[in-house]
């Protein structure tokens, strides 16, 4: 799926409550030239309203010029939007979105109950669209072994990329998920996506694919999780670190 010469993808989110502020932000975006596009749906006042996120999402991919459309539901617990769908409700929006030819990617939480993730992972190969199955922890950076166990669990499911986000209290953690992240990327046959968040772990964003990491995350417009670099500057970033390795 990624090719490792253009390493890393870089991908922004959309984050707008509505179908008009989002399309303004997509507006911003596209310019900008991101690899990907998140579509942040938790975000969304009117994500109840099946019919209305399937137009959204059409008219997002009408005006994305081609860049590769991801659909997110982010988890409350995993530092999403409060939202009032069940669980079940979740699933059946992205069985339905999977359906659909205006999104690439859906991603879903390797923590939620298997017969979610093995329904999901069944009608997303159905309709070719890739699965990221994902953990994240707002709160901290648990050992290497329990961030490696969340990667590892991502492919079991079958996943097409394993991602990890976890928030660092000191320079350490962040060296842990970049370690993690070094040592994933020999075992495990999927790609992997990993960061540290917040301002510590910002640089894991500027340097994670060095690792091994295939896609980081940039602010386009506005910011989905703390930490994001504005994709200008990270592209700049980027070049020069390539420039300075020989890439």
């Amino acid at each position: 799926m990624f090719d490792e010469k253009k390493l890393p993808y870089i991908c922004t989110p959309l984050t707008g409550k509505s179908t008009d502020e989002i399309l303004a932000e997509l507006t911003n975006i596209v310019p900008k030239k991101p690899d990907l596009i998140e579509w942040r749906v938790d975000f969304y006042d009117e994500l109840i309203k099946f019919d209305k996120v399937l137009f959204t999402a059409q008219k997002i991919s009408n005006n994305s010029n081609g860049i590769p459309i991801l659909f997110t539901i982010r988890s409350h617990k995993e530092g999403g939007q409060q939202i009032s769908l069940t669980e079940d409700e979740k699933v059946e929006l992205l069985s339905e979105i999977c359906k659909s030819d205006a999104i690439d990617i859906i991603d879903y939480e390797v923590s939620n109950e298997p017969e979610h993730i093995r329904h999901l992972r069944e009608v997303s190969k159905d309709y070719r669209k890739k699965l990221i199955l994902s953990y994240h922890n707002f709160e901290f950076t648990p050992e290497k072994s329990e961030i490696f166990k969340r990667l590892l669990m991502a492919e079991f499911y079958g996943a097409d990329i394993a991602k990890t986000a976890v928030m660092p209290k000191n320079n350490k953690d962040v060296l842990t998920l970049l370690e993690v992240t070094r040592e994933a990327k020999e075992v495990l046959n999927i790609p992997i996506i990993t960061m540290s968040m917040g301002e510590l772990g910002s640089v894991s964003r500027m340097l994670g694919w060095v690792y091994g990491s295939a896609v980081t995350f940039a602010v386009g417009e506005k910011s989905s999780a703390p930490g994001q670099v504005p994709i200008e500057n990270l592209k700049k970033v980027i070049e020069v670190i390539k420039e300075s390795m020989g890439y």
